[in-house]
């Protein structure tokens, strides 16, 4: 067989990829997909100025009505569109091609800054319309979330979809890391009508982005059967929940993952009591605690992208029970230094569950039901926000910060014991599975 010139070009391209990807290069390897590269790059933008505008909105309402009450209002009518529409996001993301609903998910939020921008800026903003801006972004990660989640693999494939999914979290925990920061710096300088401005820019990178993805490159392009595409909404909903329940290993991740982000994952709600009333840190040492939880995460999800290991159930549930049982010290440390160490183990672990969770439940969902498996991940993951978050403040209120967290670590802790006492025949599934795919 003759080889042409093109085919060698390509042959050596690849080549030094692949020398590039060994060592500390491998972190970024999923980076060499052009498709990615271009998603990844224009999120990296996108959500540091997401993390502005959240930084900049609790200002705004504090500012308006001095009322801690409204904030929870807003971070409530932001979440409750995702608890309860999530799954139908879902259906969208597995009828519909994920690059335009993104575009048009993208193209909404973007309209939604804008529109905020241009309020603070004539002065004419109210409560009353935070409320409905905060909802309409609520509705749009509704149908963004299922479908960004899914798209992942289709740009970079399995093999480097451990690799991706660690990237795609270091990004998020960076923009935590550097967005409320340079948000509260623009604040002083500017005032928020500058970060509002700043954030609808942002979304220009990331829909240029998606314009310029090439489709041909894709590695999994669902055609869906006529059958398929004549099933009602509620019909489609079903075949995904009965998939679920069906997969051991699907079930589960989601049970698991669903009771932690419930009880164990809204320990930012008592971060500042803590920091205050058990730490006696103050608002500066509040500010410490947030950063190093951020580090812990980002250091995480770096280490993840270098490993690039193909994830396991029993990696994931032993990552769970050292988040808990890390949690649970973190409660009962009265000792600031120890805190900070213990709160970045926290975000650490944290990290290493969730994106252990999200690369193996997307590893092996087939391509026709990705989408709705991923809003139902989604659904357990982020949309129990509001519900925890009124777990974990109803039992700080009722009794102290200290028991909230103990009681939300120590559920949490109970349902990782239980999936790894019942892991046998969800190891068995994705066994079988990694046999058939290789």
């Amino acid at each position: 067989m003759q080889i042409s010139e093109k085919d060698e070009g390509s042959l050596a391209a690849e080549q030094v990829i692949e020398k590039k990807a060994s060592g500390i290069g491998r972190t970024f390897a999923a980076l060499r997909h052009r498709n990615f590269r271009l998603f990844w790059c224009g999120q990296l933008i996108s959500l540091i100025g997401t993390w502005m505008q959240t930084t900049g909105q609790s200002w705004l309402v504090l500012q308006l009505t001095k009322d801690a009450w409204a904030l929870g209002i807003v971070g409530a009518l932001q979440f409750l569109p995702v608890m309860l529409l999530s799954l139908f996001g879902g259906v969208l993301a597995d009828r519909l091609p994920k690059r335009r609903m993104l575009l048009f998910t993208q193209s909404f939020a973007a309209i939604q800054a804008t529109i905020l921008w241009v309020l603070v800026a004539t002065n004419t903003v109210q409560l009353w319309h935070v409320y409905i801006l905060a909802f309409l972004l609520g509705l749009t990660n509704a149908f963004d979330m299922p479908t960004r989640q899914a798209f992942v693999v289709e740009m970079v494939g399995r093999e480097d979809l451990p690799n991706a999914i660690a990237l795609n979290s270091s990004l998020f925990n960076m923009a935590r890391i550097v967005g409320p920061g340079l948000g509260g710096l623009i604040i002083a300088w500017q005032g928020e009508a500058s970060l509002f401005l700043l954030n609808a820019i942002s979304f220009i990178p990331v829909i240029a982005g998606l314009a310029l993805i090439d489709l041909k490159q894709l590695h999994s392009q669902v055609n869906h059967k006529r059958r398929e595409l004549q099933q009602g909404t509620f019909q489609s909903l079903r075949e995904g929940l009965s998939y679920i329940r069906q997969a051991p290993a699907v079930l589960l991740i989601i049970v698991v993952i669903g009771t932690v982000s419930l009880f164990g994952i809204n320990f930012n709600v008592v971060l500042p009591l803590f920091a205050t009333d058990v730490l006696h840190a103050g608002p500066a040492g509040f500010g410490f605690i947030s950063s190093a939880f951020g580090f812990g995460s980002l250091l995480s999800a770096l280490w993840l992208a270098w490993r690039s290991n193909r994830p396991t159930i029993s990696h994931m549930l032993l990552a769970t029970i050292i988040f808990c049982v890390l949690e649970m010290l973190f409660a009962l440390s009265h000792w600031y230094v120890l805190s900070l160490g213990l709160i970045a183990a926290v975000g650490f672990a944290q990290i290493a569950f969730s994106a252990t969770a999200n690369t193996t439940i997307q590893t092996i969902s087939p391509d026709h039901l990705r989408g709705r498996i991923m809003s139902v991940y989604m659904l357990v993951f982020a949309g129990s926000v509001p519900l925890g978050n009124l777990f974990t403040g109803g039992l700080a209120s009722q009794f102290n910060p200290t028991v909230a967290l103990l009681a939300g670590g120590g559920l949490s802790l109970i349902a990782a014991v239980a999936g790894w006492i019942l892991r046998a025949p969800a190891e068995k599934a994705v066994a079988e599975y990694t046999y058939v795919q290789e």
